[in-house]
């Protein structure tokens, strides 16, 4: 797996939608109960039975995305003590749900810190990018547009699934499908792990094209022990979604800069051809 620091891509505009999208997934993470406190993501009963109930009340859970119905007991958010301990109290739901609405507040939620931060992360490098080429109105609704159907197309290959759903990986698949679309050619450094941790200046078609393939694979089940927890499938719907809405922009894109004279990030002597 490459970790990506920087591209060589200028923008034209400041992408406020970008900085705004990070802003509010930090926000949102830090007051959800039970994870801002913990960078294990470790916490006592009492807070991931409260979690538990968050996010069974804002997250997207398949089941009620395909078939429309809450179920009957959800956690309240209270430790009971059964025959078998100490254990989450579950009864019958106190709210109404819409499980339309809960497709956009589960984009702003996070499992962990490595979760949110990794998330942040690829969205601050690609999204600038794409928000400078379509706009801030057209990006906010294509990022809306691409975690709804990364979630939807997940929900729909999972419809017996109630685990909930959550993050921004979806949309910000489709973000990078964009990219992909959009600046092919685009270099990029990343941080490839070697014994040390490699930098390297790639095309964008190589680094995005690697971490399509790796989605893939992981979805298979291949080569990844936690493929049941991550929602593998949703980023390969949101990047293939992203491609397809960015593909119609494609032919008025000014191509990325070309860099010159960089060898590792640091200046590299101009050689002499004489």
């Amino acid at each position: 797996m490459v970790i990506p620091v920087h591209d060589v891509n200028p923008v034209r505009r400041t992408p406020w939608v970008t900085y705004a999208l990070i802003a509010a997934n930090v926000l949102v993470f830090l007051f959800t109960p039970g994870l801002a406190g913990s960078v294990a993501g470790e916490s006592s009963l009492a807070q991931s039975c409260h979690l538990h109930a968050f996010l069974q009340h804002w997250a997207a859970v398949p089941q009620e995305l395909i078939h429309h119905r809450m179920p009957r007991l959800v956690p309240t958010g209270d430790v009971g003590i059964g025959v078998q301990g100490a254990g989450c109290v579950v009864a019958p739901p106190s709210y109404d749900k819409s499980p339309v609405l809960s497709v956009f507040t589960a984009m702003f939620l996070h499992g962990s810190w490595l979760h949110l931060l990794g998330n942040m992360l690829f969205l601050l490098i690609f999204g600038n990018n794409v928000e400078d080429r379509m706009g801030h109105v057209g990006f906010t609704l294509f990022y809306v547009a691409c975690g709804y159907v990364a979630s939807y197309g997940f929900a729909f290959l999972n419809a017996e699934s109630a685990d909930p759903l959550i993050g921004a990986s979806g949309a910000i698949a489709g973000v990078l499908g964009a990219y992909l679309v959009l600046y092919p050619r685009a270099r990029v450094w990343v941080l490839v792990p070697f014994l040390i941790f490699l930098p390297l200046r790639l095309p964008a078609w190589l680094v995005l094209g690697f971490w399509f393939v790796l989605q893939a694979v992981y979805s298979a089940g291949e080569g990844v022990s936690d493929a049941g927890t991550v929602a593998y499938a949703a980023h390969i719907v949101g990047f293939l979604a992203g491609m397809a809405l960015a593909w119609p922009l494609k032919p008025g894109t000014p191509p990325p800069p070309e860099p010159r004279g960089l060898l590792f990030g640091r200046n590299a002597r101009p050689r002499r051809t004489w």
